[in-house]
């Protein structure tokens, strides 16, 4: 069973965690299922970057990702060459290393 390791987060995860998901599980639905409170705000439909993540370790095991989440991703805060939307992440046989960024672009959540 792969391992997922969270790095500590301020706000939703601030003293990490590590949980263990099932090869072929969705990483977002996996988080919340294990407690980590990622935001998602489109519920997985693929149409924000609530759920952005940076994979620290493990990201050559992930599938690759398609234009839209590309493309979606050019509008994350903090977005690095090893970034993905968790909900588009299906885990592999590999341990991952993620790291949920300090900031999102989720306006409902910023009261705008």
């Amino acid at each position: 069973m792969p391992k997922i390791t969270v790095l500590p987060h301020h706000q939703i995860c601030p003293t990490g965690a590590e949980i263990e998901l099932n090869e072929g599980d969705n990483l977002c639905r996996g988080l919340l299922e294990k407690g980590v409170k990622i935001e998602h705000a489109c519920d997985m439909s693929k149409a924000c970057t609530t759920c952005h993540v940076i994979v620290r370790k493990g990201f050559n095991s992930l599938e690759e990702m398609d234009d839209i989440e590309a493309d979606l991703l050019d509008r994350a805060w903090g977005l690095e060459p090893n970034s993905r939307l968790s909900c588009q992440v299906i885990i592999d046989d590999k341990d991952l290393t993620i790291e949920i960024p300090k900031y999102t672009i989720n306006h409902a959540s910023e009261n705008h």
